[in-house]
């Protein structure tokens, strides 16, 4: 039995600290990516956290952009704060310190994480930081998170091009927007988010995930073609099949399951962008919360 589940934003997203009795007091609670399932927990009484980050290092007092949030009560501190614009593996070492401060602090031995989006990278190099020294972690779920590549990293890499959108105006307009976000705001993670570097870090994780069961749940509401694979059918973000970790080797992941919501998107960013309701993303839809309810045994 899992002493709290701790969960994970991802890259270019601002979260506050929280636990089952300290959140954001203006706004959204735990930011515009986990307010919504940490609600769900604490709503089954299942001791919750969300790990702090943002974007730069630093720490985490507000969030003055979209569906943001103010008045946090307790402030961690950099060290332990991941830079969610930052490189992978730099933003494992700060999750590390953070479940290993929640050990410490809040006598916590045992975790489930929940990672949205990069968060689930930022998960897996944190198992592997962790090793044998800090709490268990017993299960890893991830959303959205792109296992083998995303729109942004490929289209960057060039792997991806815009004849790939076959004039579908949802992703063209994705395209457009991805590389003056990344030029502004990128301190490593728009590069490390390509299905080119992701095969190879994939590699050099093999093992980390050994004896600890991951669910992987994608989503690919963007379906105007089928041809690339490696985009389509995408959450905004993310292609179904990267989300899946379809083609994850097994010796990276010998232990999963896999899950589809093909008419889901990326996050409430995406939801909000193109006329959906939040529900209809990821993280804010209680039937996915089933899904990591029921990974979790809960």
């Amino acid at each position: 039995m899992i002493d709290a589940v701790v969960l994970v934003s991802g890259g270019a997203a601002v979260t506050p600290y929280t636990d089952t009795e300290h959140a954001a007091a203006s706004g959204l609670a735990a930011g515009n990516t986990m307010t919504a399932l940490r609600a769900h927990f604490l709503d089954r009484g299942i001791r919750v956290f969300t790990a702090p980050a943002r974007i730069g290092a630093g720490e985490v007092r507000e969030d003055a952009g979209w569906q943001g949030f103010s008045d946090v009560p307790v402030v961690l501190p950099a060290e332990v704060t991941i830079n969610a614009v930052g490189r992978v593996d730099d933003a494992g070492v700060a999750l590390a310190g953070f479940l290993r401060w929640l050990a410490a602090e809040a006598g916590v031995d045992s975790v489930a994480l929940v990672g949205h989006s990069m968060g689930g990278l930022f998960s897996r190099a944190a198992i592997r930081e962790l090793g044998d020294h800090g709490p268990r972690v017993e299960h890893l779920v991830t959303l959205g998170t792109p296992w083998d590549g995303s729109v942004l990293g490929d289209l960057l890499d060039d792997e991806i091009t815009e004849d790939d959108a076959h004039g579908d105006p949802a992703t063209l307009q994705i395209f457009a927007e991805a590389r003056p976000y990344a030029d502004a705001n990128s301190e490593g993670a728009a590069a490390e988010v390509s299905r080119r570097f992701l095969r190879g870090w994939n590699d050099a994780q093999a093992g980390v995930l050994d004896g600890i069961p991951v669910t992987a749940i994608g989503a690919g509401y963007f379906s105007a073609a089928s041809d690339p694979a490696q985009l389509w059918p995408h959450d905004g973000l993310v292609s179904l099949t990267s989300g899946r970790a379809d083609e994850v080797p097994a010796a990276v992941l010998p232990l999963v399951e896999r899950h589809a919501f093909p008419d889901h998107v990326h996050s409430i960013f995406f939801a909000a962008a193109f006329g959906l309701p939040w529900e209809r993303a990821l993280t804010w839809d209680p039937a996915v919360f089933a899904v990591v309810d029921s990974a979790l045994g809960l």
